[in-house]
């Protein structure tokens, strides 16, 4: 497995989801930023399961212990480590459905890949319970970012069952997502978001979405072409994150159909500043930034497990059989991955404004 994420600002996760733990690594984050162990819980806090009426049942407090890298309270400068515990497992269904993988999981393939060697339990590896150790790393990049350059990053559902939202501005984002269950920016979207997921649960189905990302205030030239582009390392970070199927950035699948002339980006100066008039291009040329808002758009697929009888195989005998999977299980994973895009994009941006100079190694002074 590779379980490890960029080059100056390098993550590496591990955990499983009915293990012990789950958790995160951060090595590379400069010394003397200031950081508490509530720094990273308010982000944990917007991911953790058993929020509402559309998330898991599973009762997980999942309270960050830091182990290393912070010394009264700013990062040291060594390789910061945090955790939270699983607490609340029951593997007892998982036993049960050993031999018999469920579809839309990555339990067939990990079976073959690892020789049947891997924990099953819950996906193991393969779970979004992983996820916490991405939100946990994002907490420590977001106030990296925030911090030296002034870059927020911010995110919301975009779409979930069909239901798209408005197009909404970073004002919007900032100041309604949190203000409902499906943490989408348009109120209105939002309340028929969550009328898809209850009703696609009261049939024991799911239903799919995506969270739209902007950063805000990325200097212009951040990048490292050709192969390690800007976007080729954020897409790379978002296809880490369990049930991603989809990533556009700016006009996205819009350009296929567009001309030339509408979907290029002008110049212009703008409060005497080298602007564009549009950002179709969603803030990256070349795989550079160009100084406009880096917006994307992050497609997440219906969680698989669901309570509605599925075709699969008896590997251990190779016979067809049926499936229903019981258990705890989101009827929509778009709102709790709204703070994973987040975090993921801010450990990007992080590594690649570490590489280009623009962080330095040790900040302020004893």
């Amino acid at each position: 497995m590779s379980n490890s994420l960029g080059r100056w600002f390098r993550v590496t996760s591990f955990g499983e989801s009915h293990g012990r733990c789950v958790g995160v690594v951060v090595d590379g984050c400069p010394a003397g930023l200031p950081l508490e162990p509530e720094d990273v819980q308010q982000e944990l806090d917007r991911r953790k399961p058993g929020q509402s009426s559309v998330s898991t049942g599973r009762a997980e407090d999942d309270r960050v212990e830091i182990l290393s890298g912070v010394f009264r309270s700013r990062t040291t400068g060594a390789p910061i480590c945090m955790l939270i515990w699983n607490l609340d497992r029951d593997s007892s269904g998982y036993e049960e459905r050993r031999w018999t993988p469920r579809p839309g999981h990555a339990d067939w393939t990990a079976h073959v890949r690892y020789g049947g060697f891997n924990d099953y339990r819950g996906g193991g590896r393969f779970s979004g319970r992983i996820t916490a150790g991405y939100v946990m790393a994002g907490a420590v990049a977001k106030k990296l970012l925030a911090s030296v350059l002034g870059v927020e990053v911010l995110a919301h559902s975009k779409e979930i069952g069909g239901v798209e939202a408005r197009d909404v501005g970073a004002n919007e984002m900032r100041n309604n997502a949190e203000g409902n269950p499906v943490r989408c920016a348009d109120p209105e979207a939002a309340r028929l978001m969550e009328e898809a997921i209850n009703e696609a649960a009261s049939d024991g189905d799911s239903v799919g979405g995506a969270v739209e990302c902007i950063a805000l205030n990325v200097p212009p030239g951040v990048g490292s072409p050709v192969f390690d582009t800007l976007e080729g390392d954020i897409a790379k970070a978002f296809y880490a994150i369990p049930a991603v199927k989809a990533v556009e950035f700016g006009l996205g699948k819009g350009y296929s159909s567009a001309r030339g002339s509408a979907a290029n980006d002008g110049y212009t100066i703008i409060n005497g500043r080298f602007s564009t008039e549009t950002n179709n291009a969603g803030g990256i040329l070349g795989g550079l930034s160009s100084g406009m808002p880096i917006r994307c758009l992050v497609t997440f697929k219906p969680t698989p497990s669901i309570g509605r009888s599925q075709r699969t195989v008896d590997v251990s005998k190779m016979v067809e059989t049926t499936i229903e999977v019981g258990g705890r299980h989101d009827p929509c994973i778009v709102p709790r991955a709204v703070p994973v895009v987040e975090g993921m994009v801010s450990v990007v941006l992080a590594d690649h404004a570490l590489g280009a100079g623009l962080i330095p190694r040790v900040l302020g002074g004893v």
